[in-house]
């Protein structure tokens, strides 16, 4: 074999390696889905400038597009990503039909309201939500673990630990959706197909991620903490040796 047959075969085979999806950007997740709409809607939404329901349109546009994008590239639809889709959706159509704004509160608790109950409800299943959330490989080194709850006979206190786990999941949704009727009741005051009530979403659009998302995201840490602190003590591995990290 020639030094270019060599060559050519080693650049074929490195071509044919797997990727590495590319890391979601937080600046631009951000931006699309809060910053952006949240400007479009309190700055832009005159009648001297986009207009109401144009401005609508707009602002809800830049999370939709960055959501069909992702999915473009990604190839990928999970039932989350389609439930915060059809959101948007909702909340442009009850916008725009100018439908009383306690729609759009039953509608905020409603969606985080149904994870949770299904997170609950996927319990009973060989297939509970707490591993998509948690315990799956993109976090963890899932067959290193089973492997030594196996030798250690300990799988049947690492279903109990999934199932606590499950809980806490599920309470931070269960919170979500309660911080989420509460910010649309309390800031959703005006009619819509008003410059104020488009300012208005647009507030809550901003005060979601401080006020419902942060409180959500301290409890689901926790439950992952929790999960890391029993896999410790049921595999006597460290966390070094079970964290997934990428290598």
């Amino acid at each position: 074999m020639t030094d270019s047959d060599s060559a050519t075969d080693k650049n074929q085979a490195l071509s044919e390696q797997p990727t590495k999806p590319k890391r979601e950007s937080l600046l631009a997740n951000l931006l699309l889905n809060i910053v952006i709409p949240t400007l479009i809607l309190t700055k832009f939404s005159g009648e001297d400038q986009l207009g109401i329901k144009l401005g609508i349109v707009v602002a809800l546009a830049f999370p939709l597009v960055y959501g069909a994008r992702d999915f473009l590239v990604s190839r990928k639809m999970n039932v989350f990503s389609a439930l915060g889709f059809f959101s948007i959706l909702l909340t442009g159509g009850i916008s725009l039909l100018e439908l009383d704004p306690q729609y759009i509160a039953i509608k905020e608790a409603a969606i985080p309201g149904i994870i949770g109950l299904a997170t609950l409800l996927s319990m009973k299943t060989r297939y509970p939500l707490v591993k998509t959330f948690l315990y799956n490989d993109k976090v963890l080194k899932v067959d290193k673990v089973a492997a030594a709850l196996a030798e250690y006979d300990n799988e049947r206190a690492f279903e109990r630990t999934l199932r606590n786990a499950s809980y806490m999941v599920a309470g931070s949704f269960f919170l979500s959706s309660l911080l989420n009727y509460i910010l649309a009741k309390v800031i959703l005051i005006s009619d819509p197909g008003t410059v104020a009530f488009n300012a208005e979403l647009g507030k809550m659009t901003a005060l979601s991620f401080p006020v419902i998302a942060l409180p959500a995201m301290v409890i689901m840490m926790f439950a992952l903490f929790y999960l890391f602190r029993r896999i410790r003590k049921l595999t006597h591995l460290g966390l070094e040796d079970v964290i997934n990290d990428g290598s």
